[in-house]
């Protein structure tokens, strides 16, 4: 604390902010797209034609064919998924659950036939979803590490306000000249500042929606490790009903399904069977959240056998779980209207250029001298900026080109476009060894938008005759051309960039640059 306590700040804001970036710039950006996850997924299956409504008789009907498949295919599977139709997406999506080392088990079908659907398989916006707090590892190690960068986030943020002393005079200062750094500054603080409610609630809700994961002691303590008899208890599942250990015969689900829709007023969204063959087996009708900012989902329990209702829950958290609810409701913006939606999207692409500008403030304010060549440090940040904020969009662009390019018959195709856009996102970033920064900026964010170009023009020539609304399929192209302008601007500006001599001379050498002296 010698410097003081605002230069401490800045040196903790600088350096934590530098250590989980490239994560937290992941993190942004795929869960910004994840506002839009269905729309995506829609997007990638051209195939799927939507339907104006979806009458209850049709649901149970659904049920029923779905119980068929599993009983068929699932039938020694512990717990069965059922996600029925909507008018967006009237397909029924099956999800089963085998004995522990065993791999689950995932199919779509036709609500009106039971057959497996003619769609593409895809993982589409789930996979955005996923990543963004998952980052494609093994759930466990992928949850704690974003995690850990979330809380490191917290840091950077109360210590970046805490570092500012005009926080609003931040708000409108942008200076655009020749001073890179101070360009770079000025982006990142108004970039900060203006959403800087928005990146404190996403960031702190986040971490809040694994609370449970992270400090599990007190539910360990209180109800000796069952999560479950807690979320039961505080009313955001139903009680579970141990297997009986002798064989039952399932009942019809379709009037279960009439029941359940007489009882609770909104969207039915999925069943959850657990021990579909033993005496004892539940059957739970799982609804869409009631409109508002709690995240809950109201539910009636079924004994299985007999299809006699055993619980229902239909509100009235408990104040604790209200609040975490309420918390997870936040985070995830189930409750936001189409406008509402709209300004959560701008606010997570004002978190992405914080977060980037910030990562690259660093290696502009830490150009060497002229003459000096860079450090293997500042080469290494620098490759690490680039083949974060140039590499995964081109990621994404690559993901959508995949899903329109690869055959439909492929085996594990939705796994080949994960495989394309983790191949493109190390392609990417391997520019950024080129021996000229500038260059390898310049080449990579126009590489970006010319794969995102390229996404709008193949969807046009190989699933247009698949579009059952041209308008929302070109709407979408459009907002994919809106964002390679984007980087289309961004690589004309570095293209055009003025920069003072010191830094050309550093910009354009290449990495083996001979030492010719420090000052």
């Amino acid at each position: 604390m010698k410097q003081g306590f605002r230069q401490s700040m800045a040196w903790l804001h600088t350096w934590s902010g530098l250590v989980v970036g490239w994560v937290l710039f992941a993190v942004f950006v795929t869960g910004t797209a994840s506002y839009y996850r269905a729309e995506i997924s829609r997007w990638m299956q051209p195939e799927l034609k939507r339907e104006a409504q979806v009458t209850p008789e049709a649901l149970a009907a659904a049920a029923d064919l779905a119980v068929v498949h599993l009983q068929t295919h699932a039938g020694a599977a512990r717990t069965w998924f059922v996600t029925l139709p909507t008018p967006e997406r009237p397909l029924v999506e099956l999800f089963w659950r085998n004995k522990p080392g065993t791999p689950p088990g995932h199919v779509l079908l036709d609500p009106q036939t039971g057959a497996p659907a003619a769609m593409r398989a895809t993982r589409g916006g789930d996979f955005f979803y996923r990543f963004h707090f998952e980052l494609n590892l093994a759930p466990l190690w992928g949850r704690w590490i974003v995690g850990i960068c979330a809380m490191v986030m917290l840091v950077a943020l109360v210590s970046g306000v805490i570092t500012h002393r005009r926080i609003f005079a931040d708000f409108f200062t942008l200076r655009r000249d020749k001073a890179a750094q101070r360009g770079w500054l000025d982006a990142h603080n108004v970039s900060g500042v203006l959403a800087l409610p928005f990146h404190l609630m996403i960031t702190y809700t986040g971490v809040v929606t694994l609370a449970l994961m992270y400090m599990p002691w007190g539910v360990t303590a209180a109800y000796k490790g069952d999560q479950f008899a807690y979320f039961a208890e505080t009313g955001q599942i139903t009680k579970a009903r141990p297997a009986a250990g002798q064989p039952g015969t399932l009942a019809p689900v379709g009037p279960m399904v009439g029941r359940a829709l007489a009882t609770i007023p909104e969207p039915l969204e999925r069943l959850t069977i657990v021990n579909p063959r033993d005496a004892n087996s539940t059957v739970v009708a799982v609804f869409e959240e009631p409109h508002g900012l709690s995240h809950e989902h109201p539910q009636v329990a079924f004994a299985g056998t007999s299809g006699d209702v055993v619980e229902v829950l239909s509100g009235g958290l408990k104040p604790a779980a209200k609040t975490f609810t309420t918390m997870v409701g936040l985070h995830e913006a189930h409750f936001a209207g189409a406008a509402l939606r709209v300004l959560f999207f701008l606010c997570g692409l004002m978190g992405c250029a914080m977060v980037g500008s910030g990562l690259v403030l660093w290696t502009v304010a830490r150009l060497p001298k002229a003459g000096v060549a860079t450090g293997f440090g500042w080469r290494l940040v620098h490759a690490l900026n680039l083949g974060t904020i140039a590499g995964l969009p081109a990621g994404i662009a690559a993901y959508f080109l995949a899903n329109r390019l690869l055959p439909l018959d492929l085996g594990a195709r939705a796994e080949r476009e994960v495989w394309v856009f983790f191949g493109a996102w190390l392609a990417v970033a391997l520019v950024g060894l080129w021996p000229a920064p500038r260059r390898a900026w310049r080449g990579a964010l126009a590489l970006v938008a010319a794969l995102f170009v390229a996404v709008v023009i193949v969807d046009v020539a190989t699933a247009r005759a698949l579009w059952d609304d041209p308008a929302w399929f070109l709407g979408f192209d459009a907002a994919l051309l809106a964002l390679a302008a984007g980087f289309a601007l961004v690589s004309h500006k570095v293209a055009r960039f003025a920069a003072p001599r010191r830094m050309r001379r550093v910009m354009e050498a290449p990495a083996a640059a001979p030492q010719m002296g420090r000052a």
